[in-house]
């Protein structure tokens, strides 16, 4: 990669393909503190939906010196923006297929066939599994709003912040990230018993304070990321308030949480 291609990057930053992606890993290789083009290949593999890039969200958060801007990085418009090209692309499949137009149906009486066991085969529906159901490995969807999730995914990290010139710890900043962590963390712990929800179009009244408290930090993120962390018991207990907070996608919720209990079955 030539610098013409590399500044063309830093300036569309969504345009970043595949093969542009290869590159500009080699060049992390050879000088990990480039964070301008580890901010380049960490939105690679987003466009790819890589499964590499939530590790390395992580590496990328340990070789940055101000998270802030990581976080308002992969969160804005250009970040989450999809490829131009490969909408192109798609389109273009698209008006590639041939359609047959039948002029005439004609309903042939019903014959009785048999078989074959290579055809059993094709017939049969693959079922997905409870990791591909709940789309482990995904790239994790953060939002401008959901600082606290993007803090607890590093939190759980065994990554360290790399720090080349020994910066002092805001003891302030620590503390307050550390308190909306041990909310959510209490809360959890406590194992709360959740009333079903009878009427999906009204929020259950006997919602207790303790739930109240912490449903303002939980979202869908935050339950993925404790999934993509193995925290299978916080997971449940993430999705069981989701359904508390929004009863219209508790079918939903419910779902992922069975599928969560399979996974923890098949891991024992």
């Amino acid at each position: 990669m030539n610098t013409s291609d590399l500044t063309y990057l830093l300036n569309k930053p969504e345009a970043t393909n595949e093969k542009q992606t290869i590159a500009l890993e080699n060049i992390v290789l050879q000088f990990p503190y480039f964070q301008a083009v580890r901010a380049l290949h960490l939105k690679g593999l987003f466009n790819q939906e890589s499964f590499r890039y939530n590790y390395e969200l992580k590496k990328t958060a340990a070789y940055t010196t101000d998270r802030t801007i990581l976080f308002e990085f992969i969160t804005s418009d250009n970040f989450t923006a999809i490829q131009q090209e490969k909408i192109d692309e798609i389109q273009k499949s698209l008006l590639n297929i041939e359609v047959h137009h039948m002029e005439e149906v004609i309903v042939l009486p019903q014959i009785e066939t048999i078989a074959t066991e290579e055809e059993k085969v094709e017939l049969e529906v693959i079922e997905k599994t409870s990791e591909e159901k709940l789309e482990i490995g995904k790239p994790l969807p953060f939002t401008p709003t959901e600082r606290h999730s993007f803090q607890e995914w590093l939190q759980l990290t065994k990554f360290s912040p790399i720090d080349r010139e020994n910066e002092a710890i805001n003891p302030q900043i620590e503390a307050e990230k550390q308190k909306k962590i041990d909310i959510i963390d209490k809360f959890i712990e406590a194992n709360p018993k959740i009333a079903p929800v009878k009427d999906l179009t009204k929020t259950p009244a006997n919602i207790t304070k303790s739930v109240e408290e912490p449903t303002h930090l939980m979202t869908e993120t935050l339950a993925k990321v404790y999934l993509e962390q193995k925290k299978y018991n916080k997971a449940i207990q993430a999705y069981e308030i989701l359904i508390l907070k929004y009863p219209e996608k508790s079918s939903f919720f419910a779902d992922r949480i069975n599928e969560i209990k399979n996974l923890q079955q098949n891991n024992n």
